[in-house]
């Protein structure tokens, strides 16, 4: 007869999977000679509505993109207002005009053999006007100083001058700074045609000389132009105009 031990064993001899029906297909599924197999991570799918981005929601992440390129399209600070362009040109020609007939008054100041083309009358006397003491000024011929003057006015009517914008010179625009220059120099330019005119009518017996009266003419057109224009406001800084 049996004992309890003997049977229990002849039972589980019966039964590989340790003394249990089935036991030893449950035990050993996912197993390896005892050890657990690795199993391979499963990565959930990301559907549109569980966080991946669908075409609104990026179309929503392209538009501070889109905003942020417009912003910097748009230039910070004010932008200066351009005279038109005819002004902008008949301002310079007058300027090279007087240029010219400054050159070739300096050239005969100082070249003695170059006579100016003008005729010599009781009123009309080019050389006695260019000859006179009242020629020279604080030591300068007059000559030398008109040219200087319209040196910097052919630079500061450019059209390149009247649409400078910067950079900026101590927290002032340069297209500002060339607004203020060019007024105050063609104040100070026509004070002293002012005075040069006094000194041919009056001082020197109503003698006139036709090339110095050329310039002064050029002078007189620029002072008005460069008046009205900041009148106007050309060269004036304007808000930059965002939508």
């Amino acid at each position: 007869m049996a004992t309890p031990k003997q049977a229990r064993t002849a039972q589980t001899a019966g039964h590989p999977g340790g003394g249990h029906p089935g036991g030893g297909k449950a035990r050993d599924k996912g197993t390896r000679g005892g050890r657990p197999e690795p199993r391979q991570a499963v990565t959930p799918t990301r559907r549109p509505g569980n966080g991946q981005p669908g075409p609104q929601r990026a179309q929503a992440s392209r538009q501070p993109a889109a905003r942020a390129r417009e912003a910097a399209a748009v230039p910070d600070g004010p932008v200066i207002r351009p005279a038109p362009l005819w002004f902008q040109l008949t301002t310079w020609v007058l300027a090279a005009g007087g240029l010219g007939g400054s050159i070739y008054l300096t050239i005969a100041h100082y070249n003695t053999t170059v006579t100016l083309a003008c005729p010599a009358t009781s009123h009309i006397n080019c050389e006695r006007v260019t000859t006179s003491p009242e020629s020279i000024v604080f030591g300068i011929p007059v000559a030398v100083l008109g040219l200087a003057f319209y040196v910097f006015m052919i630079a500061a009517t450019s059209p390149w001058a009247w649409r400078a914008t910067g950079p900026q010179i101590r927290g002032i625009q340069l297209g500002t700074i060339l607004r203020w220059a060019r007024v105050g120099t063609v104040i100070a330019g026509m004070v002293f045609v002012l005075y040069l005119i006094y000194t041919e009518l009056f001082t020197l017996n109503l003698t006139i000389c036709l090339w110095c009266t050329g310039v002064h003419v050029i002078t007189f057109l620029l002072f008005g132009l460069i008046m009205f224009a900041f009148a106007v406001g050309y060269g004036t800084p304007q808000p930059p105009s965002r939508r």
